[in-house]
This record gives C-alpha cells, structure tokens and sequence, in this order.
C-alpha cells in the first residue's frame, strides 16, 4: 500500500513539472561547431529524460547480457540445492521409518546434489548402519574428521560404533577426544565417565566428573554421590596397602553420602583398628539412623577392642535404639544376645518379628536360639522348616544379581552405584532355596557366633570368640534327580561313621555353619525310618543307604522331639550323602 502511495505522488509530481513547463514557453538555441539548433524548453527536457531512459536500459542490457552465465550457474546451483535439502529430508524420514533401501537412494541424491554437507555425511552413514553396513559406516564417519566442522560428529559417531561392537577402550578414546576438541559437549563427558567405571579407573573417574560438574553438565547432587561412590571404591582397594588414605577417601566419602554404608563400614572399622572408637562410633551410628546394615551392626558391636559378649550386646542395643522402625535393629540385638548366651533377651527381640515379618534370618536366629538354651530337636527343626517359607532377607543386588558383598559398578553393564541393598522379587520357592536344612546336632553343638563379623570385620577389628572345635566335614555330593516320588528307607550305620545330614539347595551355606563348621548327624535307636522323597529329593539306589534327610517326621516318629509343624506347601530340596 506504501509502494503504491509512493508510486501515485511520483507520477502526480513529474506531470506537474510538466505541466509548469508548459505554462512557461521559452527557446533554447545551441550553437556548435556550425550547427545551430534551436528548439523549446520543454522539448528539450523531455527528449533528455527519453535519452537518458535509453542509456540505462541500454546499460542494463548490456549488464544483464555479461553477466547471464554467472546468473546461469546460480539458478542451477539453487535447483540442485533443493534437490539435495528435499534427498536430506526425505531420506532422514526414511531412516526414522526403516526404510533402508529408499534411505540409500536419498543418501545417494543427496551425494550427487550436495556432496560436502555434513548432513549428508550425516544421511550416508545412518543410511549405511540402518543396512547393516558396519564398515561403510566407519568409513564414513573416519572420512568427517578430516574437517573441522564435521569431526565432532564423526567421533560421535565412531564413538557408538565401538560401544556396539563392544571395544570399550577405542570407545574410551573417542569420548576423550571429543571432550577436548569441545568441552561444552556434554555427552563426551558423560560418556567418558561410564567408560572409566566399566574399567574401574576410578582416579580418571574422579577428574571427569569433576569436569563435568563444573561444566553444568551434571547436577550437585548427583556429582557428590558418584564421588562419594568411587572414593569408597579406591578407598577398599588401598584399604590393606595404604590405609591412611582408605581412610581419608572413605571420611570424604561418608561426608558426601552419610547413608552410603561400605564407606561407614570402611571408616570405622579403621578408625576402630587405631584406638578411635568414639569417631568410629559417630559415623556408624549417622548411616545407621539412615540406612540400618547387618555390617553396620558388626563393626559397632567389635569397635571396641577386648569387650565382652554382654559389653558388645550393650553396645548394639544403644545402636538399635537410634533407629527402632528398622527391621535390622532387633535382628542385631538378637544376633548379639545369642553370641552372650543371653537366650531371653535374644527371644524378646524378636517376639514383635515372628508374626507378620518373619524372615529367613530370623527363623534361623530362633533356630539357634533353641539349640543354644533347650537343645530341643524338635523346636530347631520347626524353625528352620519355617524358615524354608519365609520370606527372603535384603541383599546387595544390581541388575538381577545378588552379591555377597558390595561392589562400585554393576557386573552386567558397568554402571556406577548400581547395587542396591533390597529384598529380591522372586517366587516363594525360589526364596525357600536359600534357607539350609541344618543337621540337627551341628545347630546345637555350634557355639553362638556371628557370621556377619567375618565379613563386615576384618582382621583390624577384634573378632569374635572362636567357635568350639569341631569334626572335620567330610565333601558331598549332590545325588541324581528323578521323576516320580518314592519311599526310602534310612538306615542306621555304625556309630563311628558319620552322614552329612545337612541339604543346601543350590549349594548354599547355613549362616551358622559358615565358619566351617561340618553337619554331621548320628543314627539314633536301630528301627530304620521311612521317609517319602519328593523327585528333588531322590537319590540315586547306590546312595540311598547313606542319605538322611533332616525333614518333618511323622507324629508317631519316636525320634520327633515336641510338636512338628505342618508345612503350607511342599518345598523342594536336593539331597547329598557322605563320600567316605
């Protein structure tokens, strides 16, 4: 509208001055070189805005007409531009959709249209991976960093090809280098720091993600925990060879994560070895108010060199009081109680337990109970067929894999503080398969000792009493599985040769026999006992003279002690026998 204004003044302003020319006559006379031309004003200005008009149409011709094969060129380079951004479209459509073969022929057009786009490096290697063409891939991606603008992308690339094929030290590289090549990546730093945990460089660890927290690329609060994590990590490798720094990273690392229990663990127990109880003590007790540990408990319970039994049970009472809710702290009470021989106040702990939150640990801590103050067989035997049912303890688990201990970085894919301490969701009878079918004469001649101290303690800190010397165990054998149930008759041997009456399925350990302490049983009276055998529980017919089985006997049995209990559902088990 503007234009169109503009256009009607212009034309408004030239008829006026034409129009004032006309009102104004006049003679214009030029006399050259024995011409004499006269003419009017008026003709005069108008013949020199008509010549000057034809100058620059002239000029414009000529100008047009220099420059049309330039002009020529351009056109030409603009359609095929277009082609190429309509190939580079098309084609990343194509490899969003699947479409191999129309993603190549894209790939292709986009070459021929616009061969040094990076987008089209971009196109030909995508292209070529969704074909399967791993070594064309390479090549291409090889090929981008040779130029500047296209080398973070071929690293970036290079850098997934080497994780798929699994080559984690080229993969390692390529992170490295895009990292320096442009720090403010934030994949390259975080794909270097998974790469250094898979390798377990913790010190590298330790500098990129320092990078990468003061780059932004990681938040404060996740950069304090995985540096809480790998100092507790370094911390347990130079925990033997160079304590006093174990014992810095794992302070540093309990100050960062209090409820990070392998560096409580870690801290006070060397704290405890050099005489500082009181410091070990502070620190156990933090993470025990956050997240309660059966370690936690052990170390607390031995921190102090030369306490007694009753000492050490004092100690974890006070320590189950700073968290009551948790199921850890009665466990730990009780745990204590029976190594004092303190049976009642072991019995009392875990009284509110026994109801509705019975656990294998607490159906086997009631096993020893009452084989450590009656000695009755019968009461052992139903707690521990109780304890086949019951439900299954916390674990240290990553991925679906259950550790004994803790470990930094999950075995299945590497990645850093995977472990986590819960109750593994599996099925009843798979829980039941943890549980040892205990010899019932090894549980009453096993003096009250803590298992969990041998794992949690170490040799800094004072460990528990010895256990009563025992038989040597003798090895077994699991026996042939077979398909229908059948009735064994068990035989009594001669006094002097034992059978190994303890069945763990999968090759478990009874926490109570974990110290080496060997199952072995006696045949009692000379009336031989029918027992029926589920199929898990068959042996082979050579074996089947040797095998005792530690099962809920029948009512009229003369060697049952008290009432048996009546299990819900049958729980399979594997049998073993002596190998003399």
């Amino acid at each position: 509208m503007v234009r169109l204004v503009v256009y009607l003044l212009t034309i408004a302003l030239i008829a006026s001055g034409l129009a004032w020319l006309a009102d104004r006559p006049g003679t214009l006379q030029i006399v050259w070189q024995g011409y004499d031309i006269e003419t009017s004003v008026f003709r005069a200005v108008v013949i020199l805005a008509a010549g000057t008009a034809l100058v620059i149409f002239l000029w414009s011709l000529v100008r047009a007409l220099w420059n049309s094969p330039a002009a020529i060129g351009h056109r030409l380079m603009r359609q095929r531009q277009r082609k190429g951004f309509d190939a580079l479209s098309s084609g990343l459509i194509a490899i969003g959709a699947g479409d191999s073969s129309l993603a190549s022929r894209y790939a292709l057009q986009a070459r021929k249209a616009l061969p040094h786009a990076p987008l089209t490096h971009l196109l030909r290697a995508q292209s070529a991976e969704l074909a399967g063409d791993r070594a064309a891939a390479r090549r291409i991606y090889e090929a981008m960093l040779a130029s500047p603008e296209t080398e973070q992308l071929g690293l970036r690339g290079l850098f997934l090809e080497a994780q798929r094929e699994g080559a984690s030290e080229a993969a390692r590289q390529f992170a490295a280098r895009a990292l320096k090549a442009n720090p403010k990546l934030g994949w390259s730093s975080n794909a270097l720091f998974e790469q250094q945990c898979k390798q377990k460089d913790w010190s590298g660890a330790l500098s990129t993600l320092e990078y990468a927290r003061k780059s932004g690329h990681m938040p404060k609060a996740a950069a304090d925990r995985k540096r809480a994590v790998l100092l507790t990590a370094k911390a347990v490798q130079a925990e033997d060879d160079t304590p006093d720094k174990a014992l810095a990273w794992a302070l540093e690392a309990h100050a960062l994560a209090p409820d990070l229990v392998p560096a409580a663990v870690l801290a006070g127990r060397i704290l405890a070895s050099r005489g500082n109880t009181s410091k070990a003590a502070k620190i156990l007790q933090k993470t025990w108010t956050k997240s309660p540990h059966p370690d936690l408990a052990a170390v607390y319970a031995h921190a102090r060199i030369g306490d007694s039994t009753r000492d050490r049970f004092d100690r974890v009472r006070q320590l189950a009081a700073l968290n009551p809710h948790s199921i850890e702290s009665p466990i730990a009470v009780a745990t204590t109680a029976t190594e004092a021989r303190m049976y009642d106040e072991g019995r009392r702990a875990l009284e509110p337990l026994l109801a509705g939150r019975l656990t294998q640990r607490v159906a086997l801590l009631m096993a020893r109970i009452e084989a450590g103050e009656n000695g009755e067989t019968g009461r052992v035997r139903e707690w521990l067929a109780r304890g086949m049912n019951a439900a299954r303890d916390p674990v240290w688990m990553a991925d679906g894999i259950i550790s004994d201990h803790w470990e930094p970085t999950s075995p299945v894919d590497g990645r850093l503080d995977a472990f986590q301490w819960r109750v593994p969701v599996e099925t009843r009878d798979d829980a039941g398969r943890e549980v040892l079918a205990t010899n019932i004469d090894e549980l009453i001649a096993i003096a009250p000792s803590s298992t969990a101290v041998a794992a949690a303690a170490k040799p800094v800190v004072a460990q528990p009493e010895p256990a009563a010397a025992r038989p040597e165990a003798k090895p077994v054998e699991p026996d042939v599985i077979t398909a229908e149930p059948i009735t064994v008759t068990v035989k009594p041997q001669a006094a002097a040769t034992p059978d190994v009456a303890s069945a763990a399925v999968n090759g478990a350990a009874h926490p109570a026999a974990s110290g080496g302490a060997p199952a072995v049983s006696k045949p009692s009276g000379d009336a031989a006992t029918s027992v029926k055998l589920t199929p898990q529980e068959r042996p082979s017919p050579a074996k089947a003279d040797s095998a005792v089985f530690v099962t809920p006997r029948a009512p009229d049995d003369p060697g049952t002690e008290g009432p048996e209990p009546e299990l819900e559902q049958p729980v399979a088990r594997r049998t073993y026998r002596a190998v003399n």
